[in-house]
């Protein structure tokens, strides 16, 4: 049994046919999602937001992972949202937002992908794979807010950060698969992800309708941020335009 940190767990809400599908990142849980993801089941949406799979545990559970893995468990949270709805949409911040991305890319019923600070170039961190370390200093907690905390794991595992790599260039060479409409937000000032990727992202993808909305007082983690409330509000509006339900 898995010893899961105290507000890790998945978090699972039935509402109406419309259902929602959140991927928090690298090292983190699902603790940076819940603001969205109560938002929207407030809404009224059927929301599912996994744990995935060696987080919010340890970073040597995470050791044992692969960026399948991490495929696996958004796959498997859109499974139980397929059971139940009519339209899913996928919403996901840094890792997140590139899983996010290679759900739309790969499963073309997707009605909408939001992708937040995605990943899918980092040379930095692509640069310290060949590290002797097991273990590098954590990435989590990139937040402007000093009164919030993201509950990531304190330590990186090397190994992970190859695993990383692997699903970024997976889902780079996929943008051009991506025909949904989507809404990307990119956080100006982002001290993990650079904020080129969401350029490219944009660029990329073959949507015909497609945004890119700039967040001026965020860091990284935005949906822990100041303009968190702003996000809601936008992805609100995004999952109203591209459905019937009030």
């Amino acid at each position: 049994m898995e010893n899961v940190m105290h507000g890790a767990e998945e978090m699972r809400f039935e509402g109406n046919e419309v259902g929602i599908l959140i991927s928090h990142g690298f090292t983190g849980t699902t603790q940076s999602m819940q603001p969205l993801a109560e938002a929207y089941a407030r809404a009224g949406y059927t929301v599912y937001c996994p744990r995935l799979k060696g987080h919010g545990t340890s970073p040597e559970d995470m050791e044992s992972t692969s960026h399948m893995d991490w495929v696996q468990s958004v796959e498997e949270a859109y499974s139980w949202l397929k059971d139940r709805c009519s339209k899913i949409f996928v919403v996901g911040l840094s890792m997140g937002g590139t899983l996010a991305l290679y759900m739309a890319s790969q499963y073309r019923d997707i009605e909408g992908v939001i992708p937040i600070n995605a990943a899918i170039d980092i040379p930095a961190l692509e640069s310290s794979q060949g590290s002797d370390e097991r273990f590098l200093n954590a990435i989590g907690s990139d937040i402007k807010d000093p009164e919030t905390v993201e509950l990531a794991y304190d330590r990186t595992p090397v190994k992970s950060i190859g695993e990383l790599v692997g699903l970024m260039g997976m889902v780079k060479d996929r943008l051009d698969e991506i025909h949904c409409p989507i809404m990307i937000f990119v956080s100006d000032e982002d001290h993990v992800v650079p904020p080129h990727n969401s350029e490219v992202i944009f660029e990329s993808v073959f949507s015909e309708h497609k945004e890119i909305i700039h967040l001026e007082n965020s860091y990284h983690v935005a949906t822990l941020d100041h303009d968190k409330d702003m996000i809601i509000e936008r992805t609100l509006e995004f999952f109203q335009m591209y459905t019937n339900t009030k």
